[in-house]
């Protein structure tokens, strides 16, 4: 990233942002449009995603600005790398932190040797069943929507592909997995998947974004520091103006 380097969001940027837990993903696109319209003196600059996280997941975001909107799709195809917390003994109904455990597993038995061992069984092109609390569409709707409401909701397999698979650490029922694969893996699945492989339980406790295609999140703007480094020009200009205006 050139901090130096003036960028023209009309004609378009790419932006790297670090999305805090808890915001949504639209949250983090209307903040940056919201602190773009600013310095393009109030006026409405297309600001668009390549790809969400979940609110309780942090890390990289895409965002494209101006005619660089319609370089989207490029960057949702990209393979994506994530450090994922999975927690064994008990699953969830959204396979996460979003809802309560709901059944309880034993955990005796897993070590790091079955672990490590059954991440390696699990790589390659498969089929995986997306969580019912997710962004999915059934029949034009999303579908946590109807899961929230208790409504049950039967998911179709969609195809994707787990490149890398790495135990970094086993302790007290919580691994760290370092994940690298296709656009489209739900890592709450695999959580779920993983936890049933070795018959037990598992949901995600924790997520993290750390890379899409070649775009580091150590790269990223803080929402802050976007904030700080952007909507300062709007001072600027104000300044700008007020100076220009004593000559006349």
């Amino acid at each position: 990233m050139n901090e130096n380097q003036e960028k023209d969001f009309v004609a378009g940027e790419v932006l790297l942002l670090n999305k805090p837990v808890t915001w949504s993903s639209f949250d983090v696109v209307g903040k940056i449009r919201n602190v773009i319209r600013h310095t393009n003196d109030g006026n409405k600059v297309k600001v668009g995603h390549a790809g969400t996280l979940d609110p309780l997941a942090d890390g990289l975001m895409i965002l494209c600005t101006g005619r660089k909107t319609k370089e989207i799709e490029t960057y949702q195809a990209q393979t994506k790398e994530y450090v994922a917390e999975i927690t064994f003994g008990s699953t969830t109904p959204s396979y996460d932190l979003e809802t309560q455990a709901n059944e309880f597993f034993e955990t005796n038995h897993i070590t790091e040797e079955k672990l490590t061992s059954q991440l390696q069984n699990m790589l390659g092109e498969q089929e995986q069943i997306p969580p019912v609390f997710s962004a999915k569409k059934v029949n034009g709707q999303r579908v946590y929507k109807k899961a929230r409401k208790g409504i049950a909701v039967k998911m179709k397999p969609t195809q994707i592909n787990l490149f890398e698979l790495e135990l970094k650490s086993f302790s007290e029922n919580k691994a760290i997995v370092r994940v690298l694969c296709s656009k489209g893996t739900y890592i709450r699945s695999l959580a779920y998947d993983l936890g049933k492989a070795l018959e037990s339980g598992a949901h995600l406790s924790a997520l993290t974004r750390t890379k899409i295609g070649d775009f580091l999140l150590e790269d990223a703007y803080s929402i802050s520091d976007f904030q700080d480094k952007y909507g300062q020009k709007k001072e600027e200009k104000k300044e700008e103006k007020s100076e220009d205006s004593h000559f006349w």
